[in-house]
C-alpha cells in the first residue's frame, strides 16, 4: 500500500461527512483506520482513537505503548500524535480534539465502553455511525487495490486448479480444507482465512464448517475458500461432484450457473446493487428452486471479505467503475446437496470483469 494516496482518502472521508451533515468523524482499530492512515493496531482496553474533522489535520491518540508502531506507520507522518499513558484519561485528549464538533460519526468497529466514555467526554454532542461515510469512500478501488485483489484471485484460482488433482472420496472434509489452506499459502496468500467444505448433505447449510464427515462416490462437495494476500482478500466457491452426481444434481447445477452469469451480465455502472441480486433470483425462481436460494447474491471485497457494495434486494445504490464484489447463487436441498458458484468481479466502464478466472463448468473429481 506504499502507492496509496492516503491524503485523498482523507479528503474524501471528511467530504463525504460534510455532505450528510457530520462535524467530524472517529474510528478506531479497523480497516477503515487501515484505509486511511495504515495503522491498524489490534483492539484493546487500551483505545486508539483517529479524529478526523474538515477545519484541522488528523489526529491520532494512542496509548504511550504503542507509539513507536504508530510513528512506524504511515500514520506517523500523516496524523499529528498524541500519546497517552496507563493512568490518563484518553477521552479527554479525544474531547480536546473534538472541541466544539456537535454531531460526530463514530466508526462501527468502536467498542460499547469506549463509545459510551467518548459520548461521557462530550455530553453536548449527538453521535451516530460512520459506517455508511465510510462504506462509500471504500467501495470503489483505486488501481493498487484492484492489483491486489487481481493476484488474490488468480492464487485462489491456482488453488481450485489444483484440489481438484487430489482424492476427495474416502477423506473427510477437514482434509480437504486442510488441502485449501495450504494450497492457497502455497500459491501467495499470507493465510487461508476461510475454508468451507460442505459434502453431500452438509453442502446444503451455506456455512458449514469442515467436520469428520467422510466424503463419499456420488457426493456433491462445495467448496468455497479464500485469504489474505497483500492486505486484500480472495475469496471464491466451486461446486464439484464426486464421481456421478446424485439425481437431480445436474439440472440444479445447471441453473445456478445460468443465474450466475445472468447476474453477471447485469452489472454496469449505473445499475442499483438489488438489480444483480434480482437478475440472479429470477433465474432461480423461474426454474423452481426460489426457497432454496436463501442469502444474498454477493457482497463487496477488498480489506475484508464481506464490505460494502452489498449485492441484496433493498440496496439501490448504483455500481460504479472500480467497484468490486461477488457473485454467488445457489441452491440448498436440505437432506441432499448443496450448490454454489462464486466469482469476484470489478465493475467497468463498459460493464464487469471477472476476476476469478478458473473454469465454471462442473468438476468431477475422485
Amino acid at each position: 500500500m506504499s502507492e496509496a494516496d492516503r491524503p485523498g482518502r482523507i479528503g474524501r472521508a471528511m467530504s463525504e461527512a460534510s455532505l450528510t451533515g457530520w462535524e467530524a468523524i472517529v474510528l478506531t482499530p479497523s480497516p477503515d483506520m487501515d484505509h486511511l492512515v495504515g495503522h491498524a493496531p489490534r483492539p484493546t482496553e487500551r483505545p486508539t482513537l483517529l479524529v478526523l474533522r474538515p477545519d484541522a489535520g488528523p489526529v491520532l491518540i494512542v496509548p504511550a505503548l504503542e507509539r513507536p508502531l504508530a510513528d512506524g506507520s504511515p500514520a506517523g507522518s500523516l496524523a499529528e500524535l498524541r500519546a497517552w499513558r496507563d493512568g490518563e484519561d484518553p477521552f479527554a485528549l479525544a474531547a480536546d480534539a473534538l472541541a466544539g464538533a456537535s454531531r460526530i460519526a463514530v466508526g462501527d468497529r468502536a467498542w460499547a465502553a469506549h463509545l459510551l466514555a467518548l459520548q461521557a467526554a462530550l455530553p453536548q454532542a449527538s453521535f451516530g455511525s460512520a459506517g455508511p461515510v465510510m462504506a462509500r469512500v471504500r467501495s470503489v478501488k483505486e488501481a493498487t487495490e484492484l492489483d491486489a485483489l487481481r493476484r488474490a484471485a488468480a492464487a485462489a484460482d491456482a488453488t481450485f486448479a489444483d484440489v481438484v488433482g487430489l482424492r476427495f472420496e474416502g477423506r473427510t472434509e477437514l482434509d480437504v480444507a486442510e488441502d485449501l489452506a495450504r494450497l492457497l499459502v502455497q500459491h501467495g496468500h499470507l493465510r487461508a482465512d476461510f475454508t468451507i467444505v460442505g459434502a453431500g448433505p452438509n453442502g446444503a447449510s451455506p456455512h458449514h464448517e469442515p467436520g469428520e464427515h467422510v466424503i463419499a462416490a456420488g457426493d456433491a462437495v462445495v467448496l468455497d475458500f479464500g485469504g489474505e494476500l497483500d492486505g486484500y482478500y480472495s475469496d471464491t466457491t466451486r461446486t464439484v461432484a464426486v464421481g456421478s452426481p446424485p439425481d437431480g444434481f445436474d439440472e440444479a447445477y445447471d441453473l445456478v450457473h445460468r443465474a450466475q452469469q445472468a447476474a453477471f451480465e447485469s452489472v454496469r455502472p449505473g445499475v442499483p446493487a438489488e438489480d444483480v441480486d434480482r437478475a440472479a433470483r429470477e433465474e432461480i425462481v423461474a426454474g423452481g428452486f426460489g426457497d432454496a436460494f436463501v442469502h444474498r447474491t454477493g457482497h463487496g471485497i477488498g480489506l475484508e471479505v464481506h464490505e460494502a457494495p452489498y449485492v441484496v434486494a433493498g440496496n439501490t445504490d448504483p455500481l460504479e467503475p472500480g467497484m468490486t464484489f461477488s457473485i454467488e447463487p445457489g441452491v440448498y436441498l436440505p437432506g441432499r446437496f448443496g450448490i454454489r458458484i462464486e466469482d469476484i468481479v470489478e465493475v467497468t466502464t463498459g460493464g464487469a470483469e471477472r476476476l476469478n478466472r478458473s473454469t465454471r463448468d462442473l468438476q468431477v473429481v475422485v
